[in-house]
């Protein structure tokens, strides 16, 4: 009997959900980067693991929200999870280990200050989610056991997995578990697809990864991209328009590099990829503008599918 139902992966900022989803689709779906909080909407990526379809959401990270789109993405998150067949809760055990030990940086601080707002929004839900602690290599078991216990005492857990999303360690385990949870039913899409977001709307995402690859460390949370024109030439190619927009003049050399080689360096990357995942030949066209509103403006809000009034 056919199985399909959807599983929504919860956590911290920068726990790896999005390289999880990846390792359990099998192709990539949702951007990762050096960068937290990357992903700023649900992206359902489609795994198969025998007759069980497992549409999954990689939802964007839950923390404590300090601006408007914050507050949106933290609502998504939480939405994803309640409409979800099962759920994972992914915690980087890193993070957790080195705030225990008094080795952790501020980055370790927050992760472990956000795991311990969802455990709190679990159990004001009176949810039971499965725990996976992420990126335990390197770790040695007993503290691996006593980090998993330590979390699993707070009741919010069903049952543990320890992985590891970038090396695969653990995964097949947990996906096996997520095919048995899933019901009974008619699979939700074709076999062959592996994400269910719109063209336009994946193109600019993997711009966008592109453009925090290359400047993560000059560019704050500060830009977006937005596909303008999306065009099937007769020949079968693509033409694609994209605007990256930033909130400040300042920022706009930093993307465009000198001579424009910085976003040469974006479009050739992003077409490399586009070219790869839509299986056609992609003519790309990148414009740099700033718009320093876009962050509070509803319209971007209802592109990503987020809630403006969250």
């Amino acid at each position: 009997m056919s199985r399909a139902g959807f599983v929504a992966v919860i956590g911290a900022p920068n726990a790896g959900k999005s390289t999880l989803v990846n390792r359990l689709v099998g192709s990539k779906v949702s951007i990762v980067t050096q960068k937290v909080q990357t992903t700023r909407f649900p992206v359902r990526g489609v795994a198969i693991e025998g007759d069980s379809q497992i549409v999954l959401v990689d939802t964007p990270g839950i923390f404590t929200p300090r601006r408007r789109l914050d507050r949106a993405m933290v609502r998504s998150a939480w939405a994803g999870s309640d409409d979800a067949d099962a759920v994972v809760h992914l915690v980087d055990v890193h993070s957790e280990l080195a705030v225990e030990d008094g080795t952790g940086k501020a980055a370790d601080r927050r992760s472990a200050d956000d795991v311990q707002l969802i455990i709190e929004g679990l159990k004001a839900a009176g949810k039971q989610v499965i725990l996976a602690l992420n990126k335990i290599d390197g770790v040695k078991r007993e503290r691996l056991l006593a980090a998993a216990k330590s979390l699993f005492d707070t009741g919010v857990y069903s049952e543990a997995f320890m992985i590891s999303a970038a090396q695969g360690d653990g995964v097949l385990d947990l996906k096996a578990k997520l095919a048995s949870l899933m019901p009974e039913g008619e699979w939700l899409y074709p076999e062959d697809q592996a994400a269910d977001m719109p063209v336009r709307l994946l193109a600019a995402e993997i711009t966008r990864e592109k453009v925090y690859l290359r400047v993560h460390e000059e560019l704050p949370y500060s830009a977006n991209v937005e596909t303008t024109a999306f065009e099937e030439r007769p020949d079968g190619s693509a033409r694609i328009e994209q605007t990256i927009f930033v909130e400040r003049e300042s920022q706009r050399p930093i993307v465009l590099g000198k001579g424009g080689q910085t976003v040469k360096w974006i479009g050739e990357a992003s077409r490399t990829e586009l070219c790869d995942i839509l299986d056609r030949k992609v003519h790309l066209f990148l414009t740099v503008k700033v718009r320093e509103t876009w962050a509070d403006e509803r319209s971007t809000y209802e592109g990503l599918g987020l809630d403006f009034d969250a």
